[in-house]
């Protein structure tokens, strides 16, 4: 079931200006989706009426079944303070408090103040020993990671950032992000507006905006999924060629946020990062090798069995791999004879179907 709903969501301002037109859309539990679009595409607009700081001139925002619209502005109030963590470009520190009650002044109003939880979501973006400072006294990326924890302190089902990293240096940027991705890693829900493609790839989704309305939508899962297969080959092969897979080298490959990519591969227990470089597990291992053998005995098929090219076969290859399954890639080998390298030379891995041919043959 959603967490969020948006039907036909429209702003209009003065009775004429329509910073959002029919804008509908949902948000599963734990998704995070990126909102880009060039200045005054109806973001901001966006991010105010999902997070119950403007009424709708039409249409409708349901939260978890609640129609935010019908909210007086005292339930609007509470939505927000119980519901939602605010993240914002500015970050809205109050400039005479420290760290410290900044993050407490959240809990204020919800109408309940904890010091130690406080510290902790201060401890948390790794600002423990900086919780006496005054927001002058600390740099942009530490406000940022301030504002950050204010948000998180009341445990929101949602947190929605208005280009959080705009005011950043790239290192700053990267650190904040990285805050982020660990959210999504722990069941966050999250909403991020952002101007820079390579934030809003990030995401599960990304929702594009233009004069608006609603010009797209773009599923970043399944993309993600062949950026890990390909680092995963790339990790084989350089093992292959008895190079070790230094994180250097594999930055060096076209492929967007090697970093964070590298970061996800290791949650899901695929590789183990260390010292520089990078290490396939078992599991990684296991579905290198399935990947290394699909690509290679498609490439054997198409150089042998259809004369293709070898520039031809190789990019035949790549393109027909993905929709291989296990069962195809065991008829495909065994139609081949088992073949024990690919055109190149290279070794192709065994499946379960060699090992039954060489068990039957003994």
């Amino acid at each position: 079931m959603s967490l969020l709903r948006v039907e036909g969501l429209t702003k209009i301002y003065d009775g004429q200006v329509a910073a959002l037109e029919e804008v509908s859309f949902g948000l599963e539990p734990g998704e995070w989706m990126s909102v880009m679009g060039p200045s005054g595409s109806g973001k901001t607009t966006l991010i105010n009426l999902l997070g119950a700081l403007d009424t709708p001139t039409r249409g409708r925002v349901l939260f978890d079944g609640t129609d935010l619209g019908r909210l007086d502005p005292v339930e609007r109030t509470r939505f927000r303070a119980e519901k939602i963590g605010f993240v914002f470009q500015a970050f809205h520190l109050v400039p005479y408090l420290t760290a410290l009650e900044n993050v407490m002044l959240a809990q204020y109003f919800h109408s309940l103040t904890d010091e130690a939880q406080a510290r902790a979501a201060l401890e948390r973006v790794g600002l423990a020993p900086r919780r006496h400072h005054l927001p002058a006294q600390l740099s942009a990326g530490e406000q940022q990671r301030v504002a950050l924890a204010r948000a998180l302190i009341n445990q929101p089902r949602l947190i929605l950032a208005d280009e959080p990293t705009g005011n950043l240096d790239e290192q700053n940027e990267a650190v904040v992000m990285q805050l982020f991705h660990e959210l999504h890693r722990r069941g966050h829900t999250l909403i991020v507006v952002t101007h820079d493609p390579t934030i809003g790839r990030l995401a599960d989704r990304c929702l594009e905006l233009q004069h608006g309305r609603l010009a797209g939508m773009t599923i970043y899962r399944e993309e993600r999924d062949e950026v890990i297969d390909h680092l995963l080959q790339q990790v084989w092969m350089l093992r292959e060629g008895n190079q070790s897979a230094e994180l250097a080298k594999l930055r060096r490959l076209e492929v967007l946020d090697v970093g964070g990519t590298l970061a996800r591969m290791a949650e899901r227990t695929l590789v183990v990062l260390r010292e520089g470089h990078v290490e396939l597990t078992r599991s990684g291992e296991q579905r290198a090798s399935d990947l290394i053998r699909r690509y290679r005995l498609a490439e054997r098929l198409f150089r042998d069995t259809f004369t293709l090219a070898d520039a031809e076969a190789e990019s035949t290859a790549c393109q027909f791999e993905h929709i291989l399954s296990p069962a195809v890639t065991d008829k495909i080998c065994a139609f081949l004879d088992h073949p024990r390298t690919c055109p190149h030379g290279n070794p192709i891995p065994q499946g379960d179907c060699c090992q039954v041919r060489a068990g039957a043959a003994g």
